[in-house]
């Protein structure tokens, strides 16, 4: 029988054991990230087209919105280390293809939409595998303390990847840039070929594997959703959040031109002032960890978001330093925000049913972003670029006060307690993606 969960958490050793894997996955995150830019870099260069730009990034959003439940059904039944070692794999493998088509110059933009494809895939296989995997290998104390410091470091890799990206494409050749994403991949790969991770115990673990099982799987969660009120309006109040967070990102641009008539450089000051933001919010988190009843903190958080993207929305065209603000306290409490909702759900979800929980959620929560840019479009063109900012922290403040006043979503924790059962194989709970630009 694989160790239990208890028992990992009482060996003194877990830092030996999560520390290496953890930091080879952060260098594979900075990989991805220098790619990613210069990806985005290529298809300015080479087209100058939105329409380019726009249809890349929901390509490669496709995965996770159509394909994260059942990915996640997947790696609660396979062996969690082995599916970050192929996940891993095989996008680096598709980095190789388009590392020897840049270097013959065959590339075509097609190409470029397939790789991000196949990458995204990729990641819905190794996020979860890795979170779920956390949990079985860090003492449940520390869970809001390592999301904190999830959410600091991928705030710092926001603020070096692309200068780190653009300062590798003026020393070396393109394809040779791209290549980085390979070498941080082995790096990543490595200590999980050395350190074994535990897994669950399942009732059903020899149980044949088929399509109709997959699809059991995933039935079993959403039945939760409806069994359970509480992680029911959780689920819808992220929901609505992700609505009117994820446009302030995407509208940035024209309102730093068209309000506060600045140019690119202040823009990139706003970006910065998220990413720095995120980097304090997160060692904040990683320090404090929290209240003792985490989906207060976490609602606190969402309060502060919609303050920072109020903020932004009202400053004066003259006071641009007040939108800065604005961007600044955005990224401090964007890891308040989700950082304890990631410990919640680590807690209280068995381990056998996390990588359902999160692909359920991080499909909804992604799915938000392309209707939340439908909507935000039109609103911005006839009433104002200004009217998304104010109209949507207002109302993500007004959403985040009317969580605290639902018994259901406030005793979220103590309910994980209690196991309701529901057919098959488990209990579930849900981690709900608070989604900003930041994020994604």
């Amino acid at each position: 029988m694989e160790p239990t969960t208890t028992a990992i958490h009482k060996d003194n050793s877990w830092m030996r054991r999560f520390i290496p894997i953890w930091s080879a996955q952060i260098f594979s995150l900075l990989g991805s990230g220098i790619v990613q830019f210069a990806f985005v870099w290529w298809m300015t260069q080479k087209t100058g087209s939105a329409v380019i730009l726009t249809t890349a990034t929901l390509v490669a959003m496709l995965p996770e919105v159509f394909l994260s439940p059942f990915a996640g059904a997947l790696v609660d039944r396979w062996n969690r280390r082995w599916v970050m070692v192929i996940s891993d794999g095989a996008i680096a493998m598709v980095t190789v293809v388009l590392v020897v088509l840049f270097a013959m110059n065959k590339v075509e933009i097609w190409h470029i939409y397939v790789a991000l494809f196949l990458r995204s895939a990729g990641g819905i296989f190794q996020w979860p595998a890795m979170q779920a995997s956390t949990t079985l290998m860090v003492p449940e104390e520390h869970y809001a303390r390592i999301a904190g410091l999830n959410q600091a470091i991928r705030g710092a890799l926001n603020i070096v990847a692309a200068p780190l990206g653009a300062l590798l494409m003026t020393l070396l050749q393109f394809y040779l840039v791209v290549a980085v994403d390979v070498v941080t991949a082995m790096i990543a790969i490595t200590p999980l070929l050395f350190f074994h991770i535990p897994q669950p115990v399942r009732q059903d673990a020899g149980e044949i594997l088929t399509p109709g099982r997959v699809l059991k799987d995933i039935g079993e969660g959403f039945r939760y959703l409806k069994t359970w009120k509480g992680l029911l309006y959780l689920m819808l109040l992220a929901t609505l959040l992700n609505f009117m967070l994820a446009p302030a990102g995407t509208l940035m641009p024209l309102l730093v031109t068209q309000h506060f008539g600045k140019g690119v450089w202040e823009l990139s000051l706003t970006e910065s002032a998220i990413g720095i933001g995120t980097v304090i919010g997160g060692l904040l988190l990683g320090v404090w960890g929290g209240f003792k009843k985490r989906i207060l903190t976490s609602l606190m958080g969402v309060i502060g978001l919609g303050f920072g993207v109020l903020i932004m929305g009202v400053a004066p065209a003259e006071y641009f330093v007040i939108g800065v603000v604005g961007c600044a306290l955005l990224g401090i409490m964007n890891p308040i925000a989700n950082g304890p909702l990631q410990a919640i759900m680590q807690k209280t979800v068995p381990p056998e049913m996390q990588g359902r929980i999160m692909g359920l959620t991080s499909s909804v929560a992604t799915a938000m972003i392309p209707l939340s840019m439908l909507a935000a479009t039109p609103v911005a063109q006839f009433l104002g670029i200004r009217t998304w900012f104010w109209a949507g922290g207002t109302l993500t403040i007004l959403l985040a006060i009317i969580g605290i006043f639902i018994p259901e979503i406030m005793m979220i924790e103590s309910h994980g307690k209690a196991k309701p059962a529901v057919g098959g194989s488990g209990n579930l709970q849900a981690e709900l993606n608070l989604a900003t630009d930041q994020d994604k």
